[in-house]
C-alpha cells in the first residue's frame, strides 16, 4: 500500500464570552489575509511545535486579545477537510469566561484594553446572537460553544467567572436570562439558587437608586458541579 504524506496543521481557537449591556458578546478580530480579507473570525491561530493545547490557547489569547481569562476550557475538535482553504488545519476551540463588570465601549476590561496584532484590522465585542459573516467554519464554532455554555450553566457554577466578586441576586438572575436566552421567574430563581448553597451573604448591600439590596458572592471561585437551577 502506498504511503502519502500528510501535511497536517493544529490550530486553536478560543471563543471568549462577557456579559455587557444586557447582551451575552464574544470578542472578534478582522481578518487582512485573503480569502477572508474584512472578514471577522474568532482569535486564535497554529500551536507550535514543542507547546501544549492550553498553553497554545492562553498564548493566543493573550497575543490576539491582550485579555487573560481565569476561565478557560477546551471545547472540541473541528477538523472538516475543507474548513480552512489555504490547507489542512485541524482547530481546538476553546472558551474563556470573562468577568462581567464594567467594560467600557472602548475595549477595557478592568483597566484592560482590547488590543491584536497587525495581522488583523481591528477587534471588538459582538453580541453572540446577532455575529457578523464569519471565517473558517466559525459560525459552527460559535454556535456550538453557546451551546456548551448553556449546558455548563445549568450542572456548574459557572456564572462566578461572568461577575465581580459581589452581586445582587436580580444581578445573578439576569446573567442566567441573558445566557438562557429567555425570562427567569424571580421568586423561584432566588429559591432555587440559595438552596443550592454555594453562595454566601454578605454584610453588605448594594446602594443605588432603588432599596438597597443584599450583596452575595460565591463561597467557591472555581468550577464546581452542581444541581440545575435554570
Amino acid at each position: 500500500m502506498t504511503q502519502i504524506a500528510q501535511s497536517i496543521r493544529v490550530a486553536v481557537d478560543i471563543v471568549i464570552f462577557t456579559v455587557q449591556d444586557n447582551a451575552l458578546k464574544v470578542i472578534l478580530i478582522r481578518m487582512k489575509k485573503k480569502p477572508f480579507t474584512g472578514i471577522w473570525a474568532f482569535p486564535g491561530g497554529l500551536i507550535d511545535s514543542e507547546e501544549s493545547l492550553d498553553a497554545a490557547s492562553k498564548r493566543e489569547l493573550r497575543e490576539k486579545t491582550g485579555v487573560r481569562s481565569p476561565y478557560l476550557e477546551q471545547l472540541y475538535a473541528f477538523s472538516d477537510p475543507k474548513r480552512d482553504p489555504n490547507g489542512r488545519v485541524i482547530s481546538i476551540a476553546y472558551f474563556a469566561l470573562i468577568n462581567s463588570g464594567p467594560i467600557s465601549s472602548k475595549g477595557t476590561d478592568g483597566g484592560i484594553k482590547l488590543i491584536t496584532t497587525t495581522k488583523y484590522s481591528d477587534i471588538g465585542w459582538f453580541d453572540v446572537l446577532k455575529l457578523p459573516k464569519l471565517a473558517y467554519d466559525h459560525k459552527n464554532i460559535a454556535k456550538y460553544a453557546l451551546q456548551r455554555l448553556r449546558w455548563k450553566l445549568e450542572y456548574t457554577n459557572i456564572a462566578y467567572s461572568l461577575l465581580p466578586s459581589r452581586f445582587t441576586l436580580s444581578e445573578l438572575r439576569r446573567v442566567y436570562e441573558i445566557i438562557l436566552d429567555r425570562p427567569l421567574d424571580r421568586r423561584n430563581f432566588q429559591r432555587k439558587i440559595l438552596s443550592l448553597k454555594m453562595l454566601r451573604r454578605t454584610p453588605k448591600k448594594q446602594v443605588g437608586r432603588h432599596r438597597p439590596a443584599r450583596l452575595y458572592e460565591f463561597k467557591v471561585r472555581k468550577p464546581v458541579i452542581i444541581e440545575g437551577v435554570s
